[in-house]
Formats: structure tokens, sequence, C-alpha cells
């Protein structure tokens, strides 16, 4: 089924990034150029709308079967982040407003069941107050949202780093994780936007849609790993909390870095601009490609020194 699964997500959403673009492109629905853009042709922001239509449509005809693939209540945060993403890429929302509805949506998790209640360690803690656990989940939720969001920024590099974070989670479980039909449908959605992202015209970018939507797709896989039911593959020991962090290392790293230089610059830390270390090496290297692959062998040679 499982193969089933991932190959319906796949087509369903190359059809979808296709029309859906297509659409877009008949109302003159472009992403703008400006200072910060590192392309120079058409493209949609349609990406995050092709992933979130293949995940429902799929959904949906399951749940009509009465096939649970996935605890469907977690369609609520995920479908509000991406409404989210999408109005601000038509209305360059306020960050305010969007923190503040992340916050929101960070509360909804907790409820549903998904919260930091355990800090395996850190800073010498294990089990915490209720109230510390609901306060740790929505700032780890703000940042690892937001992180995912920030490097977004050049062709192929968030759909990597979700594809791999996904995947690393997997492979380090025990067993299949309750959320591996949501990742795998996500997954197979993912991949024809690499076709879309590098194509010389014409592309289809993520857009903040896309990105929130698979910020609090991290982030949900990120609550299943620090909660008692994730057990790791006995041949990989780690430290729960060192492996959240390692999973997604180069995403909180670029977050902090770009973070702390706007604000000792003098300019709002929610502007974006071209430092962050992707447009760094991309301005060396010159090649998109190349550089996503960098980060991604870096990132996995991190995780793998803590984990041999």
């Amino acid at each position: 089924m499982e193969y089933l699964l991932f190959l319906i997500a796949f087509f369903l959403s190359s059809i979808l990034h296709f029309s859906v673009q297509k659409i877009f492109i008949r109302f003159k629905k472009f992403d703008e150029f400006n200072s910060r853009s590192s392309h120079k042709t058409l493209a949609t922001r349609t990406g995050g709308i092709g992933v979130f239509l293949s995940l429902l449509f799929i959904s949906i005809f399951y749940y009509l079967q009465g096939v649970e693939l996935f605890d469907y209540s977690l369609f609520i945060p995920i479908a509000i982040m991406f409404v989210i993403g999408v109005y601000d890429d038509f209305y360059d929302a306020d960050f305010k407003l969007k923190f503040f509805l992340q916050i929101i949506v960070s509360k909804i998790l907790i409820d549903q069941g998904y919260v930091i209640s355990n800090y395996h360690g850190l800073f010498g803690l294990y089990e915490i107050p209720w109230l510390l656990a609901q306060l740790t989940t929505v700032f780890v939720f703000l940042v690892v949202v937001n992180a995912i969001n920030f490097i977004d920024g050049i062709d192929g590099l968030a759909i990597t780093e979700v594809i791999k974070t996904l995947m690393i989670i997997e492979f380090f479980s025990k067993s299949t994780t309750t959320l591996f039909s949501i990742g795998a449908i996500v997954i197979a959605s993912l991949i024809p936007l690499y076709y879309f992202n590098f194509k010389n015209k014409c592309k289809v970018f993520l857009g903040d849609g896309g990105s929130l939507l698979l910020g609090t797709l991290v982030m949900i896989y990120l609550l299943h790993v620090l909660g008692n039911n994730f057990i790791f593959n006995p041949n990989y020991l780690i430290n729960k909390t060192l492996f959240s962090v390692l999973v997604i290392i180069y995403p909180l790293v670029d977050l902090v870095r770009v973070f702390f230089i706007r604000i000792l610059s003098g300019g709002s830390p929610f502007v974006a601009d071209q430092r962050h270390l992707h447009h760094i090496l991309l301005n060396r290297i010159k090649n998109m490609i190349v550089v996503d692959i960098i980060i991604f062998l870096i990132s996995v040679l991190i995780l793998s020194i803590f984990t041999i």
C-alpha cells in the first residue's frame, strides 16, 4: 500500500503543479523580481498549493473508504498554516499577525497531544511542568517553522531539507512512525517540484504557503520524536533532543545567524535579504544544485558524527 500511495501522490501532484501554475499564469499572478530574488525568469508561488491539494485529495479519498492513513485532525494546524502562507504570498501579511496565528496553531498541536513535556536531559531536565512544556512547544514551533521558511531562498533547498528530515526520522525509528503516510504523500508531492524549480522558464516556487506547511509538518515530526511513542532503532542510540536539533541543523544555524546579523545591522530580523549562508555559497559557486548538495552532505555528515 505504501508504494501505491507514493505513486498516486507523485503523479497527482505532478498534474496539480502543472495545472495550478497554468491557472496562475492565465491570471498573471507571478512572483515579482526584486533585489532579494535569486531568479530572473517568470515564476509562480504555487508549489505549496500543489502539495496541499495532493494531500487533501488523497486523504479525502481514503477517508471515504474508511481508511485512516494518519490522524486526520492534523489537517487543522497544517491547513491553517497553509492558508496563512498563501495569504502572505498575495498580500504580504504583517509578521506580527503571522506570529500570533502561529502561536494559535502551536496551541492546537499541544491540545492534540503534540507537546514537549520532556527535555531528555537538556539543562539537566527531564519531565517538566505543564506550563513550561506548553511555553517550550510554542517557542520551538515558532523557531522551526520560521527556520524552514527562511531557507526557502534558492531552488530546491527547502524541498531537499524537508525530504531529508522526514526520511532520516523514519530511518532512525525502530518501526514505521504513525506519521509515515502523511510524510510519504508530502515527499512524493515534493519530488516533481525539483523539475518545476529548476526549469529555465516558468518556474514553480513553494511560496510561503508551501514553506509554512512544510515547516509545520517538520515540527509535528519533531514533536513525535520528542514524545514517548518514538523509539530509536537500537543500532542508532542518540539523545532525542540532540537528534532533533541535528536533523534540522542547517535551518537552525542559518536562522540564528541571519537573525542576529539583521539586528546588529539595525534592521528588522523579519525583513528578507540575501545574507543567508546559501546565498553566500551561491554567489561563490554560481550553481544552485551544487549548493543544495553541499548543504545536504554537510548536514548528513554532522548528524553521522554523533550517531556513529
